[in-house]
């Protein structure tokens, strides 16, 4: 695999207006490798002042951008998406180093991130309304325009991916952005909105404040003049985003958490379907929303299909990223201390680690791959999402234990059927209270697919066409044909 050597700046400013611009608090704080523990560059700590002045920047871009016309906007959303694709090499090199996850895996992060741009661009011109049939005495029909400023706070695991995400369609609908990243990993998001820059976006349509929550995130989820808000994370923080968003009644799209089943019955092919749990859970160290952290196997083959998980566990290169391992760390010292913590409760509740459990000895912020067996639902490591390489198994007897024990859960973002058995798979996938369900393999949504949860597992789809939802609102227009002009009362 080619390799990309490339250099990083001691410090990174904020992006407002398509210029770097330093923070009002002359405050930096430092960005880990975390593959060795190291700190190899400072990112600007913006606060309400600097929130206000991209927020600010992005209302007077809206203005104009708005009004360019939808095939233009498509071309220069296509446009961002080819500066992408000629930049993946750096953009993977970078997530590489600030996230820590192997090459291939950013390369394949950064591939999906052009695409984005790629299948929205070509939305642009098909944002129709409709007419609406009332009768011969008026004219009514509907168009759909623009929210106008999009907030967007992304999370630390695929951050130049979820930025592409959001901000593709965001652009497309005619709306600007003001983007937050998490303090963690921020560095693609800031090449991302310069190549945005780069491909003739105007200046202030794409717009990002580097910081913590605190400082940065909350001014702009509060902000007046923001008017609406993505956000994917924790459930607690979407929680209080909605809070803040109450007071300003500005609508949310809310990706969180997900504590997600695979349930897998005696009829699946084993070997197929162990490779598809170990890579649904170990993916980027399990720092996926969307990850089979809960495994539900009959107990006719519960055994057997552990004993081939383990197998292929067992096998795992751990190592940084830039080696392009099987698994890479976890993105920080304190989620990997959270991590570890879990694995120990899972233990003292007694569930029993069959393999992985322990902090390999080198540096920068490794757990091991981790299976837990002898797992009851109630156990909080079946009920919390870990985000972390940690697999609990549950052994079940029949099909309708299998969907109690899927559905006992307060998340519902992705649940797995394997089975040889269709009609099983249909039957299970109609009752399975998740907002995507994969049958015979993990991670089935694509670009075009929507993709987002049930109960506490969000609000809202992103992906697809449904995710223009977000960013468009819907607007009735009703014109009085009639002769004598008369017109009706509310509610007729």
């Amino acid at each position: 695999m080619v390799q990309l050597d490339i250099s990083f700046k001691e410090r990174y400013s904020l992006f407002i207006s398509g210029e770097q611009v330093p923070p009002s608090t002359d405050d930096y704080l430092p960005t880990y490798d975390p593959a060795t523990g190291n700190s190899f560059a400072e990112i600007a700590i913006a606060d309400s002042r600097d929130v206000d002045q991209a927020v600010t920047t992005a209302r007077t871009a809206f203005e104009s951008w708005r009004d360019v016309s939808p095939e233009k906007r498509g071309r220069i959303v296509h446009r961002i998406g080819r500066r992408i694709r000629d930049s993946a090499d750096e953009l993977a090199a970078i997530e590489c180093k600030d996230q820590g996850k192997p090459m291939s895996q950013a390369r394949s992060d950064i591939r999906g991130a052009w695409r984005y741009f790629e299948y929205y661009s070509g939305v642009a011109d098909k944002l129709e309304g409709r007419s609406v049939p009332v009768g011969s005495d008026q004219v009514d029909y509907t168009f759909r325009e623009p929210y106008g400023v999009s907030a967007q706070v992304t999370p630390w695991n695929f951050p130049g991916n979820l930025f592409a995400r959001g901000v593709a369609p965001a652009l497309v609908a005619g709306n600007t952005v003001v983007v937050k990243p998490a303090p963690q990993t921020t560095l693609s998001t800031l090449k991302l909105a310069e190549l945005c820059s780069e491909a003739g976006l105007p200046d202030g349509a794409v717009n990002v404040v580097t910081g913590t929550g605190e400082s940065a995130g909350q001014p702009l989820v509060s902000h007046p003049d923001i008017d609406t808000i993505t956000f994917t994370g924790s459930v607690a923080t979407g929680q209080s985003i909605m809070q803040h968003a109450a007071d300003t009644v500005t609508p949310v799209t809310l990706e969180l958490g997900g504590k997600n089943p695979a349930v897998v019955f005696p009829d699946a092919p084993l070997d197929q379907t162990a490779e598809s749990i170990a890579t649904a859970i170990f993916t980027n160290a399990g720092q996926v929303c969307s990850a089979a952290d809960r495994l539900l196997v009959h107990e006719d083959i519960h055994d057997r299909l552990v004993d081939r998980i383990v197998s292929i566990v067992d096998e795992y290169e751990i190592g940084p990223g830039n080696a392009d391992p099987d698994m890479g760390p976890l993105a920080s010292a304190e989620h990997r201390d959270r991590v570890l913590e879990y694995i120990a409760v899972g233990k003292e509740a007694g569930a029993k680690p069959i393999t992985g459990g322990n902090v390999p000895d080198r540096p920068g912020y490794f757990v091991e791959p981790t299976i837990f067996t002898d797992v009851q639902n109630e156990m909080r490591i079946a009920q919390e999402e870990i985000f972390g390489p940690v697999l609990s198994v549950i052994s079940f007897r029949d099909e309708k234990a299998a969907l109690s024990i899927a559905n006992d859960t307060k998340y519902g973002l992705t649940a797995g059927i394997f089975t040889n058995d269709i009609t099983r798979a249909h039957r299970l996938a109609r009752y399975l209270e998740a907002g995507n369900v994969y049958v015979n393999k993990w991670f089935g949504d694509t670009t075009q697919t929507p993709f987002g949860g049930y109960k506490s597992s969000g609000i809202g789809r992103e992906k697809g066409l449904e995710a223009l939802d977000s960013y468009l609102q819907t607007k009735n227009v009703a014109i009085d044909i009639s002769a004598d002009g008369s017109g009706t009362l509310p509610g007729a």
